[in-house]
């Protein structure tokens, strides 16, 4: 008896892995070699690759293809019809399955509804990425990142507040909401430990 939800209409083939609490919904596909951790949502019409990680506690939204190489860590965020891709140069007539690039998306990251992240880049724990932006390199950690491509226009907090501190230079900002300090150093921003 398997200890996750798994609706009638998903196909979740044999040898995958899925993690205790999580919840697979109409018209998933969840492929044989994916790597599912515990308190996953999976929603309508999502794809799940072979070559696939997704940490404890994502969130999936409809419509998603998390295609082969791309890594999610605990928390992550995909918003609805975001877009995530494997091959930098794609043609349908030659074949580059061997020329998957890895994608890394850190904890607790958000990737808002139809953004696209382009294979090979890693986005920073706690990282906002705007709806509708196109990130072609690489997020870091705290980044709020709009736009096509996608620049950055500020900082956020874990609890997921956009922070009233500078994008470069040295300062110290409180989230507003949970009361936590951050640190930013050199351009890059820190949760302090009090």
């Amino acid at each position: 008896m398997a200890d996750f939800f798994q609706h009638e209409s998903a196909i979740v083939d044999d040898g995958a892995q899925i993690g205790e609490g999580s919840r697979i919904w109409h018209f998933v596909h969840v492929c044989s070699g994916a790597e599912i951790g515990r308190g996953v949502s999976l929603g309508q019409n999502v794809f799940v690759g072979n070559k696939v990680v997704i940490g404890n506690n994502c969130k999936i939204q409809n419509n998603v293809s998390v295609y082969d190489n791309v890594h999610l860590e605990d928390g992550v965020f995909c918003g609805p019809s975001m877009v995530f891709t494997n091959v930098y140069n794609p043609r349908s007539l030659i074949e580059r399955k061997n020329e998957y690039r890895s994608t890394f998306i850190r904890k607790g990251a958000t990737l808002g509804a139809n953004c696209t992240i382009v294979c090979g880049v890693t986005i920073g724990k706690y990282a906002f990425i705007g709806a509708g932006a196109v990130v072609n390199k690489d997020v870091p950690p705290y980044a709020l990142m709009v736009g096509m491509p996608a620049k950055q226009i500020g900082w956020m907090s874990e609890y997921g507040e956009q922070l009233d501190i500078p994008l470069t230079g040295n300062g110290r900002v409180c989230c507003p909401h949970s009361g936590d300090i951050y640190e930013l150093n050199d351009s890059k921003l820190t949760r302090a430990h009090v």
